[in-house]
């Protein structure tokens, strides 16, 4: 988990974007993916299974790809600040309502829906629907832990109701956090394989439903997991000397979203900028504040 981060001292006057290009490559010939009923705020959808109606198959080439170089904004706290002039938003699936996701399209923008994937979260409106035995170690955070993903029948409709909320409300994406258990202290036996297995899981259930989804960190796994994920997110790869680990999601045309906390953006730009990481600097608790490359 990233540490706490330095006090910047450069406000954001928002970076121009180009609203009207988010960055799509060609679609396969074909309707677009139509967006689902919005539903209510803060509430996960139905679960859908793969092959029912709540999860239906989605043409190949609809979904959309984030391409390298896009600039972006990552906000998980406070009400959505709309005025940043980029073309895309990356914001929290249940604090964001449909109308909000409505209104960044009407902009221009493409939205990715932060959920939280392999901890429990106790603050969250469907906790009590997973089980303590899935709940694990504390993971640094909370009110969090992390969640036993070897138990895949008990995870999938839970994750997939989270990503019906999404699709209802319209995301375009979605960016699953804490999804690299395996080489943590999860307070259960996890495996590599096991890792893979879970996340190859949540890419499925994205793209079932029209969705783009992102690699969360688990630099270790990107070589496996790179046909599975559409785009990257990554937390302070230039503090430890990693960012060009992410480097096959650039050479796959795959966009790879990136912050430093404690690192200014003297610090990183010129390092991640050729890279073609689309970079900026949050404050740790990524409101609404960004200062990017």
């Amino acid at each position: 988990m990233p540490g706490t981060p330095s006090a910047p001292t450069t406000s954001d006057p928002g970076t121009p974007g180009t609203p009207t290009d988010p960055g799509t490559t060609p679609a396969a010939p074909g309707t677009p993916v139509t967006p689902g009923t919005p539903g209510t705020p803060g509430t996960p959808g139905t679960p859908g299974t793969p092959g029912t109606p709540g999860a239906p198959k989605q043409p190949s080439g609809t979904r959309w790809q984030p391409t390298p170089g896009l600039a972006w904004q990552w906000q998980l706290g406070g009400g959505v600040d709309q005025s940043v002039d980029v073309p895309v938003y990356d914001v929290d699936g249940f604090e964001t309502d449909a109308a909000t996701v409505a209104a960044l399209h009407a902009k221009g923008r493409k939205v990715i829906c932060y959920i939280n994937a392999g901890s429990w979260e106790d603050f969250r409106p469907d906790s009590a629907a997973f089980a303590q035995a899935l709940q694990g170690s504390g993971n640094g955070w909370k009110g969090e832990k992390w969640f036993d993903i070897r138990k895949l029948d008990q995870l999938k409709p839970l994750m997939a109701a989270r990503f019906d909320m999404c699709r209802q409300k319209g995301f375009d994406a979605v960016e699953p956090d804490t999804i690299e258990a395996y080489n943590q202290n999860s307070g259960f036996p996890l495996t590599a394989d096991d890792q893979l297995r879970y996340n190859r899981m949540l890419a499925s259930l994205a793209h079932e439903r029209g969705m783009a989804i992102g690699l969360k960190n688990d630099l270790d796994q990107i070589p496996a997991l790179l046909p599975d994920f559409d785009f990257a997110v990554n937390e302070e790869c230039a503090q430890f000397n990693e960012c060009a680990r992410l480097s096959p999601f650039i050479q796959a045309g795959k966009a790879v979203f990136h912050v430093e906390y404690k690192l200014g953006t003297e610090k990183f730009c010129d390092k991640t900028k050729p890279l073609g990481f689309s970079s900026m600097q949050k404050k740790l608790e990524l409101d609404a504040w960004r200062k990017p490359c």
